[in-house]
């Protein structure tokens, strides 16, 4: 599948509510105090303008912006596992964040199809091009 650049009606549905669910979890972070809760707050909120601005370069590696985003989450999930608090707000944050990951999954599949594929083919782009500037450099040696 190839991906798609037009953006039918669920699918800005879709992003709404993923941009929803990411302002929420960086306002409870927000509240929380401390450099670690606002550095994840910050996060939250450059990962949103990625998501939804229609700058050709996150337009091209938005799937790159989903994964980016889905690992910045389950990362947030683990560490608050491991280290805690647990009271009822960071309950609902961890909710918040695996219902956007949830949906991060949709539309990617909606988007750009298999995630292995696209990754695989991202990277058969990237050799391509590599070995193309390393066998000019070495014609110009």
């Amino acid at each position: 599948m190839t991906p798609r650049s037009s953006l039918r009606p669920l699918d800005v549905v879709i992003r709404i509510a993923i941009v929803g669910l990411i302002l929420g979890t960086a306002y409870i972070h927000s509240t929380l105090g401390g450099l670690l809760f606002t550095l994840n707050a910050v996060g939250y909120l450059v990962a949103a303008a990625a998501i939804v601005i229609p700058l050709g370069l996150a337009v091209r590696f938005r799937w790159f912006v989903r994964l980016g985003l889905m690992g910045y989450a389950a990362t947030a999930i683990v560490a608050w596992a491991v280290q805690g608090p647990y009271y009822t707000t960071a309950y609902i944050a961890k909710g918040i964040e695996i219902a956007l990951i949830t949906l991060l999954l949709v539309d990617f599949a909606r988007m750009d199809g298999n995630p292995v594929n696209v990754i695989k083919s991202e990277l058969a782009l990237l050799t391509g091009k590599l070995g193309r500037r390393t066998a000019t450099g070495q014609a110009g040696a």
